[in-house]
């Protein structure tokens, strides 16, 4: 281990600890005490997020790089561990996530074992330790072998926390879904790692890094980093586990799975394209680009169809993910095109957005829980009016829907126009192609983004506003304070990462000095108080002053009200004088996203039916009348289920060597190893 940066690895290594001792202190509860769970598991989860946020804010601001090895596996392949700043970025992140939830879960998971079909607790404190586990030790992993390893434990801890309640089939089938792709993923990161490690001839990333690739062998390595890490992210088209698996885990495990597990696959496409490989080329960033504005213009699309709450919150992953990967196509094109300032401004905003969306996403998922948990539903049409009931978790999940929204002053808006203005500097570009797509790209962001409101707009209107729906609605009540709290801790950073941006990017400025040897001159030219990211002459943004001007207007304005005021008086309102107004008379879900669905009708496959029924006589009179809606998401139609018939298909063509008899299965062996013995010799 170096002596410079000693401490940071001992922090995180002193955070695993605190990991484990919380799958300890579950699975001792396996037998006896459970309830212990409750307080015990998610303290030390406490620790190794506190853990995790001291090392890695260290690293990233003391811009520090720390090895590490242990002589476990093979007796001739160590474990290779370091920590730098981009590891150590999202560390930070992992770590503020892991904290929120460990504030939140005592609470939240309580509920799981009460009820007419209580479920077992200690499993969900074991596979949330080794899942957090495994993404704590993937970011220090510094070979292929660890990497994998820890990879795989994450992907499997996620399978077991997306089945945690394994009666619901739906539940298991989410989860088989999953953890497919989650291994599909990792064989073509595996192909990646392959090429890096025959060129570097080891497995070390200080080998790979050294290894010496003509275009054609880096585009294939990149290409299996981008579509394996791709997967996990969530990109299109291979998104179709992601809107399952994340609605039906527990709402603190999306919120880890959302906000933390989908961004280790933009870890591992940062780390393996501007690292490990380098000498990034625009051709890349150009389908990079393509996919991410894919990404973000059909989340948000599917999103809009949604009425339950956390599948629509899942589909917005998709979208932000789309953001982030504009921002890195944006990069790659520039510093592929000679321009590496107008590069690294690129990379900042991906990865500032990939920070933000951690933690409003994050925010957004403890607030669907919070629902959920005084509730119990899921449908947007049987909430409302909630936040006269839950006061305080509406106001926190506003703060989210205003971030993921992308308006001033939270973080959102930030990163959103750090991407912008990225596009903004196409001109710059000598290839008229290039200067053609970014401003296309561009324009479906800010259609993105507008969407994006909209959605947000129904989810918190329909889901918090008006009415309540159904009594158990009308009668929920705030949430316990340990869970406002760790929603709490998320909203506060929103707005913090949102009004000091420049402080912040200017603290990224050892990632970028790591992955690019660039960093942005010119983000606090004006001071602390104005975000300059090209140059005082081209675009700037205080938000300060923004968040200043907010308060100022709303507070003129209520005190111009209060002092103006007359005694109100109170009446009905008009109902059109068809008798007094209800909870039926409110816009559902469906009928708000209506106008929309008709304008980008292509997009779905969309299956409308109205059943009726009316009275038997000479004049029928209308009786009852149902509406259904079903939107089907064209690329599993087209792209997965054609290939579910084909391996069905070709399952069944070789079931004929399954015969039951044991000389047939000689033969087939022999057959075999003759075969290999050719190949080999």
């Amino acid at each position: 281990m170096s002596t410079e940066g000693i401490n940071p690895l001992l922090v995180v290594y002193a955070g695993i600890v605190c990991t484990l001792l919380s799958g300890a202190v579950s699975l001792l509860a396996l037998r006896r005490h459970p309830d212990f769970l409750h307080f015990g598991s998610f303290l030390f989860l406490f620790f190794s997020g506190l853990a995790s946020i001291v090392a890695g804010g260290w690293t990233v601001l003391a811009n520090l790089t720390v090895t590490d090895h242990f002589p476990l596996g093979l007796p001739w392949l160590a474990w290779h561990l370091r920590i730098d700043p981009l590891s150590g970025f999202f560390l930070l992140l992992l770590g503020t996530l892991v904290l929120a939830i460990s504030l939140y879960g005592p609470s939240y998971t309580r509920e799981f074992g009460r009820g007419t079909a209580p479920q077992p607790l200690p499993p969900l404190g074991i596979f949330t330790a080794l899942f957090v586990l495994g993404m704590q030790m993937l970011l220090l992993a510094d070979d292929a072998l660890v990497f994998m390893i820890f990879w795989e434990m994450m992907s499997l801890c996620g399978y077991f926390l997306v089945t945690y309640q394994h009666q619901h089939a739906a539940n298991r089938q989410a989860a088989f879904l999953y953890l497919l792709l989650a291994h599909v993923g990792a064989l073509v990161i595996l192909l990646s790692f392959g090429v890096l490690a025959a060129f570097g001839e080891g497995l070390t990333f200080d080998q790979m890094r050294a290894a010496q690739l003509s275009p054609l062998w880096a585009t294939i390595a990149f290409a299996g980093a981008f579509i394996g890490f791709g997967t996990k992210a969530g990109m299109v088209p291979f998104h179709v586990w992601l809107p399952d698996a994340h609605p039906v885990a527990p709402s603190h495990i999306s919120a880890l799975m959302s906000g933390a597990m989908i961004k280790m696959g933009i870890y591992g496409i940062v780390r393996l394209s501007y690292d490990l490989i380098g000498n990034v080329r625009w051709e890349w960033g150009v389908v990079v680009l393509i996919i991410g504005t894919a990404s973000s213009l059909l989340g948000v699309l599917y999103a809009l169809m949604q009425h339950d709450l956390k599948r629509l919150l899942a589909y917005h992953s998709i979208e932000n993910i789309g953001i982030i990967l504009m921002g890195l196509g944006l990069s790659m094109i520039f510093f592929g095109s000679g321009h590496p300032m107008l590069g690294t401004l690129g990379l900042v905003a991906a990865l500032y957005h990939t920070l933000n969306h951690a933690l409003f996403k994050g925010l957004l998922f403890l607030g669907a829980g919070a629902v959920l948990y005084r509730t119990h539903a899921h449908d947007l049409d049987h909430m409302g009016g909630l936040i006269h009931r839950m006061p305080v978790t509406a106001f926190l999940f506003l703060v989210g829907c205003v971030a993921i929204s992308a308006l001033p002053p939270f973080n959102g808006f930030v990163s959103e126009w750090l991407t912008f203005q990225t596009a903004l500097q196409a001109p710059a570009l000598s290839n008229g192609l290039l200067r053609t797509m970014i401003p296309i790209a561009a324009a479906l962001l800010a259609l993105t983004g507008a969407l994006a409101a909209a959605c947000f707009v129904k989810a918190f209107g329909i889901g918090f506003l008006g009415k309540a729906r159904t009594r158990r609605v009308a009668r929920a009540r705030e949430v316990p304070i340990g869970m406002l709290g760790g929603m709490g801790l998320l909203a506060t950073l929103c707005l913090l990462l949102g009004v000091f941006p420049s402080t912040v990017i200017e603290a990224m400025a050892p990632i970028t000095q790591l992955l690019v040897h660039q960093a942005l001159p010119s983000t606090a030219a004006q001071s602390w108080l104005w975000l300059t990211p090209i140059s005082p002459r081209v675009a700037s943004y205080s938000a300060p002053f923004v968040l200043a001007a907010i308060v100022v207007v709303l507070g003129l304005g209520y005190l111009f009200l209060k002092r103006g005021a007359v005694p109100a008086r109170k009446v009905d309102a008009w109902d059109c004088g068809f008798g007094q107004l209800n909870q039926r008379m409110q816009y559902t879900s469906t009928a708000f996203s209506q106008p929309i669905r008709r304008v980008f009708s292509g997009v779905w496959k969309v299956e409308e039916q109205i059943d009726s029924l009316a009275s038997a006589g000479p004049i029928p009179r209308l009786t009852s009348l149902h509406y259904s809606l079903h939107t089907q998401d064209w690329s599993w139609l087209k792209c997965y289920l054609p290939i579910g018939r084909l391996v069905l298909a070709a399952a069944n063509r070789i079931g004929f060597i399954q015969t039951g008899n044991i000389h047939t299965y000689l033969k087939f062996s022999f057959a075999t190893l003759l075969v290999f013995l050719w190949i080999v010799s």
